[in-house]
């Protein structure tokens, strides 16, 4: 069985059909599903927020992988996690100085936290955090649209991280994930892979889930 994670991102989902889309990824053997949380400050783009999360946590078991790309994450801490998230992740763009703070306040509510690298930020700059931080994410495009194209030399950040972690904890790669980028970036250290157009925009959802988990 593989020990690779895929989380459907559901901003390439069926808007208007959402519940019909988890379904199908659960039934495709998906355990994580990952939101995107966007506020048209920190990202050039508004998706959902609070409200959503717990409509979809009233519909599905999955692990609700709640990203959140937006400015003075640690205010919205508490909704997101009322609402169901099972995971919170931030960007340490977004935290700076008070990424450890942040950190502490997701855990002090009993659930994962993440932390979260755009591709101009070096891993080096989180060292201290990663051992911490129940999931470090490395993005492989400029986050806030979807589509875009996978970013290799971000990928090449995974090895740092990797080294640096604890076993139990979370390496996740979320920008233009297919079959073969995935293959690259678990090969790298990855053992969670968020894909978004690659999985909604098939009709064989479980043979793109499948070939995912390497």
């Amino acid at each position: 069985m593989s020990s690779v994670i895929i989380s459907p991102s559901i901003l390439s989902a069926d808007f208007a059909n959402l519940e019909r889309d988890i379904l199908s990824v659960k039934d495709g053997g998906a355990k994580w599903l990952h939101i995107d949380v966007m506020d048209g400050h920190f990202v050039p783009n508004i998706t959902i927020g609070v409200p959503v999360v717990k409509s979809l946590r009233a519909v599905t078991d999955l692990v609700l992988d709640v990203h959140l790309m937006i400015e003075n994450p640690e205010k919205y801490v508490e909704p997101f996690v009322k609402a169901g998230a099972d995971l919170l992740t931030v960007h340490y763009e977004a935290t700076g100085k008070n990424t450890q703070k942040v950190i502490d306040l997701i855990k002090s509510y009993g659930i994962m936290a993440g932390l979260s690298i755009k591709p101009k930020t070096k891993p080096e700059e989180i060292e201290k955090f990663i051992s911490i931080a129940d999931l470090i994410l490395v993005m492989t495009v400029e986050p806030g649209f979807g589509g875009q194209k996978f970013m290799q030399d971000c990928a090449d950040k995974l090895p740092y991280i990797k080294q640096r972690q604890a076993d139990g904890q979370y390496l996740q790669v979320d920008g233009g994930i297919n079959d073969v980028t995935g293959k690259y970036c678990v090969k790298k250290g990855a053992n969670n892979l968020v894909a978004g157009n690659y999985i909604f925009n098939s009709d064989d959802i479980k043979g793109r889930i499948d070939s995912l988990t390497f």
